[in-house]
């Protein structure tokens, strides 16, 4: 039988669209669902009350499968702690079924024993925040070397100490996924998949930076579509999310088109393996 290949829309892909226009892109992609963000040069859905995005993304029949996001997380200040509370409130009203949580990437806390405590500490603390909300937090590996936290194996060995398993899972990047030159694959603890492609020939990996990040095609070299493939072989159920950093993605006057035909490519080379779109 087939497996079912869902996927969903990041606003990062199209970041210069109102959150109205990030539904209808993904209702008329076919996309199961969206994922906001904080981080964006415009107010957070336009100045709208989280109520009205809750009704009009249930009434396109989209999922709001995430909110992003609460940064420097395994650095958790007390005035931090605040913050994601807070976001976790919004997510709450938003309906969204997650948050995501990124570390600290500027090269502070990356020592060994360092950066696993510091994780531990934070995750303790945000885990019951987490369940007040009835939220799943996704922890996020950032595969730059100046990541606090690089390798999914690292976050599952915390998680797996505080038996938080189901209220924390996984974010798989396949971009992170490749800098960090990782090999495991969490598929059953993975919560989201988000998929971008790094076209340009001339930069090395260690200097790949997100404004790199493109839709999918045949000059990916992050290897998206293996990826994809043994996440799925290896039991993935969730969507796969199209977050794509570049301006230049972001000046595309079709995005529809655009992300239409990124999809298209990645069902024809898993085609193969017996995976289709849903």
């Amino acid at each position: 039988m087939a497996k079912k290949l869902s996927f969903a829309l990041n606003h990062m892909t199209v970041a210069t669209k109102r959150y109205d226009e990030v539904i209808a892109i993904a209702s008329h992609l076919g996309c199961v669902g969206v994922e906001f963000r904080n981080d964006l040069p415009r107010a957070l859905f336009d100045g709208d009350a989280p109520g009205a995005v809750k009704a009009l993304a249930a009434e396109s029949g989209v999922r709001i499968l995430g909110l992003s996001e609460v940064k420097m997380f395994n650095d958790l200040s007390p005035e931090r702690a605040v913050e994601a509370r807070a976001l976790m409130k919004i997510a709450r009203e938003l309906g969204a079924e997650s948050i995501s949580l990124i570390p600290r990437c500027d090269g502070e806390g990356c020592g060994n024993g360092e950066r696993q405590a510091n994780l531990r500490i934070a995750l303790r603390q945000i885990v019951p925040m987490l369940q007040e909300f009835g939220l799943t937090g996704l922890v996020e590996p950032l595969g730059f070397e100046h990541s606090s936290l690089r390798y999914k194996h690292e976050a599952m060995d915390v998680i797996d100490g505080l038996n938080a398993r189901g209220t924390l899972k996984l974010v798989h990047d396949t971009f992170h996924h490749h800098l960090a030159s990782e090999t495991e694959f969490f598929a059953g603890d993975t919560g989201i998949v988000h998929v971008s492609g790094v076209a340009d020939p001339t930069v090395d990996v260690r200097d790949m930076q997100d404004n790199h990040r493109i839709l999918v095609d045949a000059s990916d070299r992050l290897g998206n579509v293996a990826q994809i493939r043994t996440l799925l072989a290896d039991g993935y159920t969730g969507a796969v999310s199209y977050e794509a950093f570049s301006p230049l993605v972001h000046e595309y006057t079709d995005p529809i088109g655009q992300v239409s035909a990124s999809m298209t490519y990645v069902c024809d080379q898993l085609a193969a393996a017996g995976i289709e779109a849903k």
